[in-house]
């Protein structure tokens, strides 16, 4: 049977869209993203935090989140195929050696194709072993990030080392991506949002976070997130590649070549990652340095759960550590310290949520906390270095702890899987 009418009679046996869950319309989903942007609005004016919601707080955030965004969607790809990747860390570190030993060479683009074949070599070798010798995925990714730091540290011995402007634990300056700003639009909105009005200012602060100084890169990060969604929900190859991950000897017997697809779907994440990599270097640093995707890899691991395997839940995931690193970078303390206001607020909500489910005691709980959290904000102005810096990592972890409830990874996803089961 030939792939293509294979791709039809899948159609009982692959993931239902959403995973079974009632898909959100358009317009629920803007007006969600209305009432939470009313939500930090009404906080902002509460704690006088004005940096909330401000031009350069959301396009910071939208900078440190694409390293992230990017990360998870190889994550995606590959455990959408059944294959875990661990080794996202050691890909992206790849894609950062690999984007800046091109990128000060020969410039910043291709800088980022050669981050792209860096990240997709430290994939290859992934799907080697784990596709081809079955061995544990979690074994083969943790061996992956332990060889690319080892692999980098080698050869930036003979790379940056002898480079002007370059040591062995960094390389020269690399040219910057060409960034977009709307002329007219972005000025305007820039004083609308300096003007502190409720809800207005807000969502201009969001508008012009997204028009200025905005690098083609960042534009180019932003549009794999749609196309994703579109290759792996909405052609053939991704139902059939997904189907590799729910049930890969059904799709073998309706004759997918299911060990070319989890090869293919590797291969992206690694690139992917290695994108994430190359755009740490060239857009947001400007220069490679030793250690300096700081676990991003796993973050965006943490993102993808947290998303349910999906690209809108994988990219808010993002976004959500890129803002929570972002306010610790601008504003620091009373950023952070505004946020337990909106903890609260939150709390209060899932109290009252809690028990419209007639949840009593996770109701009380919520409400509980969301007190402790009310006069921790009452009773301080600010909050220890310690707990701002450990501010976005909290978050993840919280996020997580709260959405596994709701989790559904693809059936088959890390199970052993050998050529011929389907005979």
């Amino acid at each position: 049977m030939s792939e293509s009418t294979s791709a039809v009679s899948m159609t009982s046996t692959a993931p239902k869209k959403g995973g079974g869950r009632p898909t959100l319309s358009l317009p629920v989903i803007l007006l969600i993203i209305a009432a939470g942007l009313a939500l930090f609005s009404l906080v902002r004016v509460i704690s006088g935090a004005n940096d909330l919601t401000s031009v350069g707080q959301v396009s910071g955030a939208l900078q440190l989140a694409v390293p992230i965004g990017l990360a998870g969607l190889g994550g995606l790809w590959a455990e959408r195929a059944g294959v875990v990747n661990i080794g996202l860390e050691g890909m992206m570190i790849m894609g950062t050696w690999f984007g800046a030993w091109a990128g000060f060479q020969w410039g910043p683009w291709t800088g980022v194709v050669m981050g792209v074949v860096g990240g997709a070599l430290g994939g290859l070798l992934h799907a080697i072993m784990t596709v081809t010798f079955n061995v544990n995925h979690i074994v083969s990714g943790v061996a992956i990030n332990i060889l690319a730091i080892g692999v980098t540290r080698y050869l930036s011995n003979f790379t940056f080392a002898e480079a002007p402007g370059g040591s062995s634990k960094q390389s020269p300056r690399i040219d910057q991506i060409t960034e977009i700003t709307i002329p007219g639009l972005s000025d305007a909105l820039a004083d609308l949002q300096a003007k502190h009005w409720f809800f207005v200012s807000d969502l201009a602060g969001v508008l012009g976070g997204l028009v200025t100084n905005l690098s083609l890169l960042t534009v180019v990060a932003l549009l794999l997130v749609p196309a994703t969604w579109w290759i792996l929900w909405r052609t053939g190859f991704g139902l059939r590649l997904r189907s590799c991950g729910e049930n890969p000897v059904a799709a073998e017997t309706l004759g997918v070549n299911v060990y070319k697809y989890k090869y293919i779907a590797v291969i992206v994440s690694g690139a992917l990652a290695g994108l994430g990599g190359a755009f740490l270097v060239i857009v947001s640093t400007g220069i490679y340095q030793e250690g300096q995707t700081g676990g991003r890899g796993y973050i965006g691991l943490a993102a993808m759960i947290f998303g349910n395997w999906m690209p809108g839940g994988l990219a808010l995931g993002a976004g959500l550590f890129g803002f929570t690193d972002s306010l610790k970078l601008r504003g620091g303390a009373e950023n952070v310290h505004a946020m337990l206001l909106l903890l609260a607020i939150l709390l209060v909500l899932a109290f009252a949520w809690q028990l419209y489910k007639k949840k009593y005691w996770q109701g009380a709980i919520c409400l509980a906390v969301s007190g402790l959290l009310f006069a921790w904000y009452g009773l301080t102005d600010a909050l220890p270095s310690q707990f701002v810096d450990a501010a976005p990592y909290v978050t993840t972890l919280l996020v997580l702890a709260l959405s596994a409830q709701r989790l559904r990874p693809p059936k088959a996803d890390g199970l052993p899987y050998k050529k011929g089961q389907g005979k």
